[in-house]
C-alpha cells in the first residue's frame, strides 16, 4: 500500500469516527498511524485533551484489521472513558467490546466474540492485568493474537504519579512478551518532562526505538482564575450563589467523597440540579449522571477525581475546584474537561484551608511503609485456605481497607505477593524496602505540591504557569486569565448566603441517598420480581425515601467511635455489644434534627446475624426516645447465612434478593398504621440490604420508609 492510499483509507475512517465529511487529520495525527501501520513502530503521543489522540489507534486498529492483524487492545483506566470510547469506535464501523467490573454479566458473552474474532478492540481496565482469571485464560490469547497495543493515560505507568495505579506498572511486562512487530501506542495529555522519559523507558522494552509526537497544550478557550475565601462555608456560599451564572453546564471537583457528597446536597438544597459523581457512586448512576450532563440535563456533577480521564463533553462550559489538586499537572488534565469545543470556558480554583492535610493523608495512606509490608506477608504466612482474602486479612493488619488493597498490588507489581483463585499468597519473593526510590517520589511531590501552592498565589498568567509546567515549549501568556486580564468572577457572598451555608454544614448526622436505579444484568443472575426482570429505575411506590446515618466512619468527628464500634474482635469476626451511651445521644441529635415531613409512627429493624444485638438495640432505644412502637424486625429467610461480601452491585443484590421477609406479625402492625416508618440498621455500605428491605416494607403497605443506620462506609 502506498502512502497515498493509506492516507486515503485512513482519512475515510476518521470522517466515519467523527461523523464530518470535511474532517482532516490534526498535526501529528497520521504521523502516528503511518508509524504504527506501516512501520510497526512504538509511539508516545502527547496531546491536550479533544486533539483526537483516539481517533488515532481506532484508525490504526481498523487498518491493521484490514491487513490480517488480530484485535487491538487498550488499557483503559476509567468506565467513562471505555463507555465513550467503544460509542465512537461503532460510529467508524470499529466492532469494539470493553471489560471492566461494571459489565461482569456480559463478560461471557465477549469472550465468546473473542473466540469468533469478531472484535476489532478490545478495552480492559489495567486491573484486569492482574485479575487470575483474565490473566490465565485471556491475556496469553490476546497477547499472542494482538494486532496492536494501546496504552491509554499513559502518564498512569509513572510512578505514584497523580493519578498512580499500580497495575499501570504491568504494562512494561505486557509490552515486552508482545510477538515481534506488534505496533504500541502510548497517549496522554499531562506528561512533564519526567513523566515522558519515563514511559518511553517502558515503551522501549524487548527493544526498539519511540517515536514522541508531542503538541502545544494550551487551550485557547479557557479563562483562568482563583478566588481565595478562606472558610469552607464561604466557599460553599460563594457557589451557591453564583454556580447558576457560569456558562453553560459543568463540572464542581472536591478532593474527598465525603466533600463532593456535602457539596451536592448544600447546592441541591439551595435550588441547583446537579448530581454526585464519586469512587463510591454505584456505575449505574455513575452513567446516568454523564449522560443527564452530556445532555445539559443538570447544572453540574459535583465529583472527585473519579471523574477525570476521558470524559468527554466537548462543549462543558466551567469547571470549579473546591479545595486544590496536590500538583499543577493534576489540576491541568482535569480542568481540560472544560472549553474543548466552545470559543470560551470559565475555570476557577477554590482553595481550602485543609487543602494541605488532605494532600498529605492521601500520601501517607498510598506509599508503602516496612512496617505495613511486614505485617502483611507475616499474615499471609500465617493464614490457613480462608485467610487469605481482603476482609480476613483485613482482621489481622492495622490498616484500613483502601490501604491495604493498594499495597497488595504494589506487592503484586514487585512480585512479593501474588492473587489466585484462593486469594492473596505470598510467593516467598524478597521485598526489600527503596528508601531512596521513596525519597525520590516524596521529594517529587513535595515539589508539585510547592508548586500548586504557587499558581494560587501568582502574579503571571496561569496557563503559561500550568504548561510550563508540564514542560511544553510552547508555553505562552494567554491574555484571558484574572492575572493577564484582570477578576472576571464575583469576589464575596451575602450574609444570608454565608449563614445558610455554615449552619448546614454543623447539621448533626448525614443524609443517605436512596436508590433510585436497579443495576445492570440482574436478569442475566436470575433476579426477576413477580417474573419481570429488574431493570432501569425502581418504582416509586418501591423506592425509599431519604436517610440519616450518624457519620460516615471516615468523618473526623463522630467517625472515631464508629470506627471502634465496628472494628473486629481479636479472632476477626465483628464484635456485637450495645449502642454506647455517647453514640446514643447522637443518634437522638441526628434524628431530632432531621426536619422529617411527617413523623414516623413506628420502627422496623433489619436482621443481623453479626450484630443482633446492637441493631435490636438501637431499633428499641429509638421508639423509647421517640415513644414510637416498636414493630420487630423482618424475617430471615430460613437458612441464610452472612451474605457473600460482593462488591459488584448486580451480585450485591443478587445475594440479599429474598434473603427478607414481611412477617405475619409485622405485615398486621403495618396496616394499622399511617404514616412512614423508620427502617433501622447498623451500616449502610452498598445501600442494598436497606433498599432490599424498604422495598418489602413498602409493598406490605408502609406508606413511606425513612432508612436510618449508625454509619455509612466512606
Amino acid at each position: 500500500m502506498t502512502d497515498h492510499d493509506l492516507h486515503a483509507d485512513a482519512l475515510a475512517l476518521l470522517r466515519a469516527l467523527t461523523g464530518r465529511p470535511d474532517a482532516t487529520f490534526h498535526p501529528g495525527q497520521f504521523e502516528a498511524i503511518e508509524a504504527l501501520v506501516d512501520r510497526h513502530a512504538r509511539a508516545l503521543v502527547v496531546q491536550r485533551t479533544g486533539w483526537g489522540k483516539s481517533a488515532v489507534y481506532f484508525v490504526s486498529a481498523l487498518l491493521q484489521r484490514r491487513r490480517g492483524a488480530g484485535p487491538a487492545l487498550v488499557v483503559s483506566p476509567l468506565l467513562a472513558l471505555m463507555r465513550d470510547q467503544v460509542a465512537a469506535a461503532g460510529r467508524a464501523g470499529v466492532r469494539a467490546a470493553a471489560i471492566n467490573s461494571a459489565n461482569v454479566t456480559e463478560w461471557a458473552a465477549i469472550e465468546r466474540q473473542l473466540a469468533d474474532d469478531s472484535v476489532d478492540v478490545l478495552l480492559v481496565s489495567p486491573e484486569r492485568l492482574v485479575n487470575p482469571r483474565f490473566r490465565a485464560e485471556q491475556l496469553p490469547r490476546l497477547v499472542a493474537a494482538c494486532g496492536l497495543l494501546v496504552v491509554d493515560e499513559a502518564h498512569c505507568i509513572s510512578d505514584w504519579g497523580h493519578d498512580f495505579r499500580p497495575d499501570y506498572r504491568r504494562i512494561r511486562d505486557l509490552i515486552a512478551a508482545l510477538p515481534p512487530g506488534v505496533p504500541v501506542l502510548a497517549t496522554t495529555a499531562t506528561a512533564n518532562a519526567r513523566v515522558v522519559a519515563d514511559v518511553e523507558e517502558q515503551l522501549a522494552a524487548g527493544g526498539g526505538g519511540v517515536l514522541t509526537v508531542r503538541g502545544p497544550l494550551a487551550r485557547d478557550s479557557l479563562r483562568l482564575g482563583v478566588l481565595e475565601l478562606g472558610t469552607t462555608w464561604r466557599r460553599l456560599a460563594w457557589l451557591a450563589e453564583h454556580l447558576g451564572d457560569l456558562p453553560g453546564s459543568g463540572i464542581v471537583y472536591c478532593l474527598t467523597v465525603a466533600a463532593a457528597e456535602d457539596t451536592a446536597a448544600l447546592l441541591a438544597k439551595a435550588g441547583h440540579d446537579v448530581r454526585v459523581y464519586t469512587g463510591r457512586t454505584d456505575a449505574a448512576e455513575r452513567l446516568e449522571a454523564e449522560e443527564a450532563l452530556k445532555r445539559n440535563e443538570v447544572k453540574a456533577l459535583v465529583a472527585t477525581s473519579a471523574l477525570g480521564m476521558g470524559f468527554d463533553k466537548p462543549d462543558l462550559g466551567f469547571v470549579v475546584h473546591l479545595g486544590a489538586p496536590s500538583s499543577p499537572v493534576a489540576y491541568y488534565q482535569q480542568v481540560g474537561r472544560a472549553g474543548r469545543a466552545t470559543a470560551s470556558a470559565d475555570v476557577l480554583l477554590l482553595p481550602g484551608e485543609e487543602d494541605r492535610a488532605i494532600w498529605q493523608y492521601f500520601a501517607t495512606n498510598a506509599m508503602p511503609t516496612q512496617a505495613w509490608v511486614d505485617a502483611v506477608l507475616g499474615a499471609l504466612a500465617d493464614a490457613g485456605p480462608a485467610g487469605r482474602g481482603v476482609a480476613a486479612l483485613e482482621a489481622r493488619v492495622d490498616l484500613r481497607r483502601s490501604q491495604l488493597e493498594l499495597l497488595l498490588k504494589v506487592l503484586a507489581v514487585e512480585g512479593a505477593v501474588d492473587h489466585g483463585p484462593g486469594g492473596w499468597v505470598a510467593t516467598g519473593t524478597p521485598w526489600r524496602y527503596d528508601a531512596d526510590r521513596y525519597a525520590r517520589i516524596a521529594e517529587a511531590r513535595a515539589a508539585e505540591q510547592a508548586a500548586m501552592l504557587a499558581y494560587e498565589r501568582l502574579d503571571r498568567c496561569r496557563m503559561r504557569f500550568l504548561t510550563a509546567a508540564l514542560d511544553d515549549p510552547h508555553a505562552a501568556d494567554c491574555g484571558r486569565c484574572d492575572v493577564c486580564a484582570g477578576a472576571w468572577y464575583p469576589t464575596g457572598v451575602t450574609l444570608p448566603q454565608a449563614e445558610r451555608a455554615r449552619a448546614e454544614l454543623e447539621r448533626v448526622g448525614v443524609p443517605l441517598a436512596p436508590r433510585a436505579l436497579w443495576p445492570a444484568g440482574l436478569d442475566t443472575l436470575g433476579v426477576f420480581a413477580d417474573g419481570v426482570p429488574l431493570k432501569g429505575r425502581i418504582p416509586a411506590r418501591e423506592q425509599l425515601a431519604e436517610g440519616r446515618v450518624l457519620a460516615r466512619l471516615s468523618d473526623l468527628g463522630w467517625g472515631g467511635a464508629l470506627r471502634r464500634l465496628f472494628a473486629p474482635g481479636p479472632d476477626g469476626a465483628p464484635v456485637d455489644a450495645d449502642v454506647p451511651a455517647d453514640l446514643a445521644a447522637a443518634v437522638v441529635g441526628t434524628l431530632r434534627a432531621w426536619g422529617w415531613a411527617v413523623r414516623p409512627v413506628g420502627v422496623v429493624t433489619v436482621p443481623s446475624l453479626s450484630r443482633p444485638r446492637l441493631v435490636a438495640g438501637l431499633g428499641e432505644g429509638i421508639a423509647r426516645a421517640g415513644r414510637l412502637p416498636y414493630l420487630g424486625a423482618l424475617d430471615l429467610a430460613p437458612g441464610a447465612g452472612r451474605p457473600a461480601a460482593s462488591v459488584n452491585s448486580a451480585f450485591r443484590l443478587r445475594d440479599l434478593w429474598g434473603r427478607f421477609a414481611v412477617g405475619r406479625e409485622l405485615a398486621d402492625a403495618l396496616a394499622g398504621l399511617d404514616g412512614p416508618v423508620l427502617l433501622v440498621d447498623d451500616l449502610a455500605d452498598s445501600r442494598w440490604t436497606l433498599t432490599v428491605a424498604g422495598r418489602l416494607l413498602r409493598r406490605a403497605g408502609a406508606s413511606a420508609v425513612l432508612p436510618f443506620a449508625l454509619a455509612a462506609t466512606g
